[in-house]
């Protein structure tokens, strides 16, 4: 899901942002068309300039900023590492909101090959930390959450408390618009990977964008799944259609071969060797023909979540690599599985959708 880092940035905010209000998905004859009522272009599918981000410049300038980064992420490592408790609280929300805002801006030389040794082992330290803090975050709002729905027997109408609510919004209807401009119908049965103790992500996604989906979420976590599973329990529009099963990604087997449609969640798999033999087991064992959305991270934004590059997905023919510049933190791309010719809507192989803008979007679609 679209974790903690996604959650803290944007300031609170009880309701749901206007232009993310009204969105749906109409499927016609073999044309998928995405409507995005009232969406900015810039939200989603822009990588237009934001004045409010200061970009580094070329040269000396661009290494003299991103050494400045550095020094100012080490700060804050030290200062989180060193805090008595990651559960939410003032101080640590704080804290973690200033390493995203650190974050936000782009850093395009800025790669994991540019980094020392020491560096590398503090990011990996600090991307621990930050699982952390957000598996606190999720226990907290799942448990607040589940005890509103039990007032009311309905579960959605309750979601915006969650302060970031909105972030997940944004990042789920980028994922759908990337894979409806690659899929006819969507898939009866979609699985999550790391959906964690508040599945805010398959929620929305089921809720919103694959209204006719069962949804089969996973987490490593029992304690997750349960509490997961109680919190969707107490709505009847979703129960039906959410099961949660306690598993290890890298561990599922052939049941994957079940799901026209798998999301890993970025937090599966800390260290680039663990997120592999995610992915090599989703090659072994995913239909041929299957869609498989990773959220990854890039730029600066390395520092708050793994890296995944479309070369890391073998066995999979890369569709679409998103990189937001904006509030949405995961970059994204969307891979099939190689192995049989498959139906799809004018899939654009080799072009990144950070080449294209939401118009272009709608008039392939």
């Amino acid at each position: 899901m679209p974790h903690f880092l996604n959650n803290i940035y944007t300031p609170p905010s009880p309701l749901l942002p206007p232009e993310l209000k009204h969105f749906s998905f109409s499927f016609s004859g073999h044309t998928t068309m995405v409507i995005a009522t009232n969406l900015h272009h810039h939200l989603l599918l822009s990588q237009t300039h934001n004045s409010k981000d200061p970009k580094p410049q070329g040269g000396g300038e661009e290494e003299e900023e991103e050494e400045k980064l550095i020094t100012l992420i080490t700060q804050l490592y030290n200062t989180i590492s060193n805090l008595p408790s990651l559960h939410p609280s003032p101080q640590v929300n704080s804290l973690f909101t200033s390493l995203v805002s650190a974050c936000i801006p782009s850093y395009p030389s800025l790669s994991l090959s540019s980094l020392s040794p020491s560096t590398l082992s503090m990011r990996s330290h600090l991307i621990s930390l930050c699982s952390s803090a957000e598996s606190f975050l999720e226990l907290h709002y799942s448990s607040l959450l589940l005890q509103l729905s039990l007032t009311s027997s309905s579960l959605l109408p309750h979601l915006p408390v969650f302060p970031y609510f909105s972030n997940y919004l944004s990042l789920s209807l980028l994922e759908s618009s990337l894979l409806f401009s690659h899929l006819l119908h969507p898939p009866p049965l979609i699985a999550f990977l790391g959906s964690g103790p508040l599945p805010l992500s398959s929620i929305i996604l089921a809720s919103r964008h694959f209204p006719s989906s069962t949804f089969h979420n996973f987490d490593i976590d029992p304690s997750a799944t349960s509490k997961a599973s109680a919190l969707v329990a107490n709505d009847s529009s979703l129960a039906s259609r959410m099961e949660f099963i306690t598993a290890d990604a890298s561990a599922i087997g052939d049941r994957l071969r079940s799901y026209g449609l798998v999301f890993l969640a970025a937090l599966v798999g800390l260290e680039k060797e663990q997120k592999a033999r995610v992915v090599e087991h989703l090659s072994r064992h995913m239909a041929p023909g299957a869609m498989l959305v990773v959220r990854s991270a890039h730029g600066a934004r390395m520092f708050l979540y793994p890296v995944m590059e479309p070369a890391d997905l073998k066995g999979f023919e890369v569709l679409s690599v998103y990189h937001p510049d904006d509030e949405v933190i995961n970059s994204v791309i969307v891979a099939r599985k190689i192995g049989a010719a498959v139906e799809s809507c004018k899939c654009r192989e080799g072009k990144k959708m950070e080449e294209m803008g939401l118009e272009e979007l709608h008039s392939e679609a």
